[in-house]
């Protein structure tokens, strides 16, 4: 039997989405762009709730697009608000606007989003050796100092325990438990 990280359970999705995406280092800009976005929708959510809305929300909010969302008017906020298949949370709506026209100042500005945050990291993931679920944190001194730069830039939901959560599935950091089958490949 393949060993992972308890946090997954056993639904298919989750199994899946553990085995295939989290811990893996994502360099794209536009995509990490898009699971920061995705990890504040998750805000007082499962995950799994985000994983089963994740292509629904992706239709809603055009592909994810951020030149498009940042012109979103109020027409499209209603139009979000009445799509079922998404979190309907005018916060959070409002906040994924605010995000993508944060990220067109940054790129206007000649920063790229991903050089940004991998910034924090030199370059490379930081690689940890927990053992138990109980060890990993929810929140680092780094989470809190992304966080608090994140928001002086205009992002919202984004704090630390959501970016260290973010930091986990982009692998920024390696949180897979030393003994889940796929801590080693994701060390690699």
């Amino acid at each position: 039997m393949t060993e992972r990280c308890p946090w997954c359970g056993t639904d298919p999705l989750y199994t899946h989405y553990h085995d295939t995406e989290w811990g893996v280092p994502e360099w794209d800009s536009r995509a990490l762009w898009e699971k920061l976005i995705l990890d504040g929708f998750q805000a007082g959510l499962a995950w799994i709730t985000i994983l089963r809305k994740r292509d629904t929300l992706r239709e809603a909010f055009h592909g994810f697009d951020p030149e498009r969302i940042a012109r979103y008017d109020d027409a499209d906020m209603e139009r979000l608000l009445g799509n079922p298949g998404i979190i309907r949370s005018r916060s959070k709506i409002n906040a994924a606007i605010g995000n993508a026209q944060a990220y067109l100042e940054m790129a206007e500005r000649g920063e790229d989003f991903s050089d940004y945050l991998w910034g924090y990291m030199d370059g490379a993931p930081q690689l940890n050796q927990f053992r138990t679920q109980s060890e990993v944190p929810t929140q680092t001194e780094l989470s809190q100092t992304i966080s608090k730069d994140l928001k002086k830039r205009g992002f919202k939901f984004v704090g630390p325990v959501i970016v260290y959560a973010f930091m986990e599935a982009v692998g920024m950091v390696n949180n897979h438990l030393v003994t889940c089958h796929r801590h080693p490949p994701v060390t690699k």
